[in-house]
């Protein structure tokens, strides 16, 4: 099965809240923007139900690389990770008994 495209989402926003197509895609774009401005100016956002998106510094480094074995470093960066919520992760997965 495929992973839904942008289309499909905005198909199905649009037939659950009877929006239309137009309204749908625009609110889709809305809360994507909102997310990135958020987590960007405050280090996290959270959709509740599903999870949040969060902003975490990685520290500098000594790595290997794995065709040499030579000693490398890796510089300090900024990574963006997804935390899905425990709702949304039992319904998807849920836990064994």
């Amino acid at each position: 099965m495929a992973a839904l495209t942008k289309t499909m989402i905005v198909s199905n926003l649009a037939e659950a809240t009877g929006l239309n197509k137009k309204a749908s895609a625009q609110y889709l774009e809305t809360l994507a923007a909102l997310a990135v401005r958020e987590t960007k100016r405050s280090g996290q956002f959270t959709i509740p139900g599903l999870g949040k998106l969060v902003k975490q510094q990685r520290k500098a480094r000594i790595g290997r690389n794995p065709q040499t074995g030579a000693s490398i470093k890796i510089p300090a960066k900024t990574v963006v990770k997804f935390r899905v919520a425990k709702a949304a992760k039992d319904a998807i997965a849920p836990p064994k008994k």
